[in-house]
């Protein structure tokens, strides 16, 4: 089995306990005691970079880097920028 290329890294000192992360991949971040954050997997498959990269645009704080994934297919709902139909 290949080491996957992915590579979460979190900053539990900025991080102010959202949990946002941790809903939308339990597999990969948990919190500690204080409710800040602890990656539990910074080595997760390739298969979950939609979600780790919505994890990271959706930390209020920016406390989580991920590396390794290619974002090119990212709409502008990952981005979490609402679409208004008709605007330019």
């Amino acid at each position: 089995m290949a080491e996957s290329r992915v590579r979460v890294t979190a900053n539990s000192e900025t991080c102010v306990t959202s949990s946002l992360c941790v809903y939308r991949v339990p597999g990969v971040f948990d919190q500690d005691p204080e409710g800040r954050v602890l990656v539990l997997d910074a080595h997760p498959s390739a298969e979950l970079g939609r979600e780790l990269l919505r994890a990271e645009r959706g930390c209020p704080t920016r406390s989580i880097t991920v590396e390794g994934l290619d974002r090119s297919g990212l709409d502008e709902a990952d981005e979490g920028t609402a679409r208004v139909e008709g605007a330019a």
